[in-house]
């Protein structure tokens, strides 16, 4: 009995329209490591397809009948929370892009481009690296840029000042009661402080925190 490749990347394709579905399947079955092994005409479609099928990635569609890409997005990653959900559309538009994030895209990929960018994109995507077009980087740093001159508050600030403080002095190693004495704060406070960390990151440990706190720049690695 023979065991399934686990190297291949099993893809299910989902779009309305049946032509650009053999095109896009044409791109990625000439890929020793990408195989479409599903293929769905709307939204509501893929996610039963999703359901039913063992799929590592998505590539959607954003504009289709009954239920859309962004829809489906997140109703498949309900249903599967470790499948990967690629956009694959024609719209160049910063709604979209800015949505299809929201919904838990892990990539946006224009079809205008789609023969030299959607393989790498697949690829990045299992990585659990975000792949964006050129004008979706500018959007994204735009939208940053935007905020930071309304005076608004990065949405990705999880940690107040105090947490930060907290987060560095465990990463560098000081034990609870160093930590205290440094802030002038109690043990006890330091320790509530510490399980808060754990539980905004979702971490488990000294040893998590110090990584976070590594790729955060709290800390030299």
């Amino acid at each position: 009995m023979t065991t399934p490749d686990t190297s291949v990347i099993r893809i299910l394709l989902a779009d309305d329209h049946a032509l650009v579905r053999r095109g896009v399947r044409l791109i990625l079955d000439r890929e020793p490591d990408l195989e479409v092994v599903a293929e769905a005409g709307d939204g509501a479609e893929a996610v039963e397809m999703a359901r039913a099928q063992e799929v590592d990635l998505v590539v959607m569609d954003i504009a289709m009948p009954r239920m859309t890409g962004l829809q489906a997005t997140r109703e498949v990653l309900a249903l599967r929370p470790g499948v990967r959900v690629l956009m694959l559309t024609m719209h160049d538009n910063e709604q979209y892009f800015f949505q299809a994030l929201k919904a838990g895209a892990s990539g946006y990929v224009l079809k205008s481009v789609a023969d030299r960018d959607l393989v790498a994109a697949c690829r990045a995507a299992m990585r659990d690296e975000p792949f964006l077009y050129p004008g979706a980087v500018t959007a994204l740093i735009r939208n940053y840029l935007d905020r930071v001159r309304n005076g608004e508050e990065p949405s990705d600030q999880v940690l107040t000042p105090r947490e930060e403080e907290v987060l560095k002095l465990v990463a560098e190693g000081h034990s609870s009661k160093e930590i205290a004495e440094m802030l002038f704060i109690s043990i006890k406070t330091v320790h509530r402080h510490r399980e808060n960390l754990l539980h905004k990151l979702g971490l488990r440990d000294r040893l998590e925190l110090t990584r976070y706190a590594i790729r955060a720049g709290l800390i030299q690695a």
